[in-house]
């Protein structure tokens, strides 16, 4: 394990009693095998019933974000991979949405993003968009591994060489390549998010957040955030990514945030 990581029984619960806001990713993350377990769905209610704001931060597509954002216990949703995030004012009965590229950029760029894909399909036959991708705005997804058997590394490193060769921004996620046009990714829109909607300064992100994820499109968030935590499955990651969280699982997706929600609650107990 990289020295990066430490075991999180190395996060007292004093110091977890800090955070604030939970930031997490959904695949692999709050999910194990695909599934979003009942258990794991209490822990985020238990979290937000503790005072605490609770916002997702996923590669998942609009179509997702704005059912997760109304119906799930969360705050908020920052959704492919920062394009958007959607807030639900249950008060005004209102869904707040916030873009980083306008909407006519979105169309021009999905427009380009369609044109790439098209030339990928002939140079890598069987490779299809992944089932989620008509709920999309900003962004493609690649099927790497969720409905089908996975792609061989080795494919997956030349498709986003491709991508990226062509114009556009490349993460993969444990599931996914995502790809778009701009610069955008999770942190700038949740930075945006924390300080335009909750006011926080960046000290107070720094003392008050942390983010818990599974795979190299989280790199940007645990290289910013000092409080960060990888659930156990991110180790199949670590040898590609240069930024790792401060915090790791001894479970992996689910069960390990499910470790983690109990040590936060415990420290409010």
């Amino acid at each position: 394990m990289p020295d990066a990581m430490l075991p999180l029984t190395r996060l007292s619960a004093r110091r977890a009693a800090r955070f604030r806001f939970i930031l997490s990713d959904i695949d692999d993350t709050l999910t194990e095998d695909g599934r979003l377990a009942a258990a794991t769905y209490r822990q985020l209610e238990r979290l937000r019933d503790s005072g605490r704001k609770v916002i997702l931060v996923t590669g998942r597509p609009a179509g997702w974000c704005d059912l997760i954002a109304r119906f799930w216990p969360v705050d908020a949703v920052v959704g492919e991979n920062g394009a958007f995030y959607f807030l639900y004012d249950r008060n005004k009965r209102k869904m707040i949405r916030r873009f980083h590229r306008s909407e006519a950029e979105r169309a021009v760029d999905t427009a380009r993003l369609k044109k790439m894909f098209a030339k990928l399909r002939k140079e890598f036959p069987g490779i299809a968009l992944a089932a989620d991708q008509a709920f999309r705005i900003s962004d493609i997804a690649v099927d790497v591994c969720e409905d089908r058997d996975a792609l061989p590394p080795e494919t997956v490193a030349r498709l986003m060489a491709r991508l990226e060769a062509m114009g556009a921004t490349v993460k993969l996620s444990s599931i996914h390549i995502n790809a778009w046009i701009g610069d955008f990714d999770k942190l700038g829109m949740i930075q945006q998010l924390l300080r335009g909607v909750y006011r926080l300064s960046d000290a107070q992100m720094q003392n008050t957040c942390v983010y818990l994820g599974d795979s190299p499109n989280d790199e940007p968030m645990f290289a910013h955030f000092g409080n960060s935590v990888g659930v156990a499955n991110i180790r199949a990651f670590t040898s590609r990514m240069k930024a790792l969280p401060r915090y790791v699982t001894k479970k992996p997706g689910g069960s390990g945030f499910a470790e983690f929600a109990r040590l936060a609650l415990r420290s409010t107990t």
